[in-house]
């Protein structure tokens, strides 16, 4: 049966709303998911479930919405996957949406809240866009970092793709796991859509690229149903 969202915009109601809709053994297995966040902070919503929610929430009480976007930080893991799932949704311009994410990303704390948010307001405007990326890339917090890189892949790999942009990644310098597969994942889906601009950088000896990042990007890209059974054969021959 529909849930009603709602009326009570406070904190502690939305979180009794996603408890409410919470499944325990979800719960467990996305504690494994994310093993940054501390499993008691974890209430365990699945994404379905969480959409609907936040397009109910952002549709039916945008104020309130907004009351909560500004109600940093949270204290649960599906609360700051609601406020992601807000963003994409509240923000109708990408000015918007750079002032909610200045305020939120310094507070994301694993690579599931990072990767859920999706804006779609972004592409009114790419150019300012990539600048931001360009910030984001070079900033402190490790999944605002992770953050610069996936918009980078979601939004400037087609036909928005300019060569310079691999040099963007290609130039992150930092130890952190979550930011280094997010590099790899970057690379592997480049040498998919733009092998062209993309291969030389894995031919090149020595190789522009961290061992690791080189060698897992080839792996994830190898995976590739787009990739014929030869040129797997020929990234497989660019491992070191």
């Amino acid at each position: 049966m529909r849930r009603e969202t709602s009326k009570d915009g406070s904190a502690d109601c939305i979180r009794r709303e996603l408890e409410a809709l919470a499944d325990p053994a979800y719960r467990d297995f996305q504690a494994k998911l994310v093993p940054t966040v501390d499993p008691a902070r974890i209430l365990g919503v699945r994404t379905p479930a969480l959409r609907s929610y936040a397009r109910r929430f952002a549709r039916e009480q945008p104020a309130e919405a907004c009351a909560f976007l500004a109600a940093l930080p949270h204290e649960t893991y599906d609360e700051n996957n609601l406020h992601g799932e807000l963003i994409g949704r509240m923000a109708k311009m990408p000015t918007e949406a750079f002032e909610l994410l200045d305020a939120f990303l310094p507070f994301v704390d694993n690579w599931a809240t990072c990767d859920l948010i999706r804006v779609p307001a972004f592409r009114r405007d790419l150019p300012a866009v990539l600048e931001r990326i360009r910030d984001w890339i070079a900033a402190e917090p490790e999944y605002t970092v992770r953050f610069g890189v996936v918009q980078l892949m979601t939004l400037f790999l087609d036909d928005a793709f300019e060569p310079e942009h691999l040099a963007l990644i290609a130039g992150i310098d930092r130890p952190e796991y979550y930011v280094n597969m997010a590099r790899a994942w970057y690379f592997s889906f480049a040498l998919v859509k733009q092998p062209a601009a993309t291969l030389p950088l894995f031919e090149q000896r020595p190789i522009a690229l961290d061992a690791w990042t080189h060698n897992k990007a080839l792996q994830k890209a190898r995976e590739s149903r787009r990739i014929a059974p030869e040129q797997k054969a020929y990234l497989q021959s660019l491992k070191v």
